[in-house]
């Protein structure tokens, strides 16, 4: 008991003396001043996570066809706002995409930057909203791992981020996820137009190369910082880079299995295996009964033609 008394005293030790070298800048901003807002959103969407499906139970799934609509050009306004900031505010700062050091000053581009990034991290909070509305509309099997680990440490981890790094090296990725965001929610707001839409909406694959290639250049990035010995915090760039290869395992198995797996064929039917598989194999036992029904036919066409010979 001692021994976990010790462990939260020098936890809460080292909270409050990294409190000391946050970012001044941020403190009194939306959700900054503690993590137990952004703990209790997070964990609020986990509690839904089990509680959603079970409430969704027995009805009828909900459509949300306009909503779907509204929410994603939204999402993509709000996308396209942050990456515009970014990329006008790091312009004006003169940032270096190689190595760019936090500049804690209250000079105009860098608290330009800094809000752009809270906005960031805001919009991670409400692209919660994503399995809110797959649950509502009885999606679950959208919701996979990837789904969820995505979301929920993404709104998390970059509380950290603006609480400590609300600059420099920082926006690089955000910039590059922002640009990313805008075509996925582009993608997601058209489809949600429906069947008409949705036959033009043949490049959904390559949104999975293109983040798949936004952790690779996110990896060499910040190699490259490390090894220029760029002074941003090391333990960031090192979190970072295994953070980034979770997503390209993650990311890299989704592209796999969606894309790339071809689904067994069984070359020999066993009597009433079909039956017994279900849906699984209904449409194999539906191509096998047409091609079967045409033998069948012509067959019999030419008995009837030997009949009529018969008799003539």
């Amino acid at each position: 008991m001692e021994i976990i008394k010790h462990i939260i005293n020098d936890t809460v030790e080292f909270y409050r003396w990294s409190l000391t070298i946050a970012d001044k800048r941020v403190e009194r901003w939306p959700l900054m001043d503690s993590p137990l807002p952004t703990l209790a959103i997070s964990s609020s969407y986990l509690l839904f996570l089990w509680l959603g499906p079970r409430f969704m139970q027995g009805r009828e799934p909900l459509q949300l066809r306009k909503t779907l609509i509204l929410y994603n050009f939204s999402m993509l306004v709000l996308n396209l706002f942050i990456f515009k900031e970014l990329f006008l505010a790091a312009r004006a700062a003169n940032y270096s995409y190689i190595c760019q050091p936090v500049d804690y000053s209250d000079d105009p581009n860098e608290v330009r930057v800094a809000a752009a990034l809270w906005w960031y991290f805001i919009s991670k909070g409400v692209e919660y909203l994503d399995t809110v509305f797959f649950i509502l509309r009885k999606k679950f099997n959208q919701i996979s791992f990837l789904h969820v680990y995505h979301h929920c440490t993404m709104f998390t981890l970059w509380w950290i981020g603006i609480k400590w790094v609300a600059g420099g090296q920082s926006f690089f990725g955000a910039h590059m996820n922002a640009a990313i965001h805008v075509l996925m929610y582009l993608y997601y707001g058209l489809a949600a137009f429906g069947p008409k839409i949705q036959k033009y909406l043949w490049w959904k694959k390559y949104l999975t190369i293109i983040q798949m290639v936004q952790f690779h250049v996110t990896i060499g990035h910040t190699a490259l910082s490390l090894y220029s010995d760029c002074p941003f915090p090391k333990w960031m760039h090192w979190c970072l880079i295994g953070y980034a290869l979770t997503f390209i395992i993650l990311f890299g198995n989704f592209y796999y299995q969606t894309y790339r797996r071809q689904p067994r064929r069984e070359t020999t039917a066993k009597p009433g295996k079909a039956l017994h598989n279900g849906a699984s194999n209904g449409a194999l036992s539906s191509s096998n009964g047409k091609t079967d029904e045409k033998p069948a036919a012509s067959e019999s066409g030419r008995r009837r033609r030997k009949g009529r010979a018969k008799r003539d």
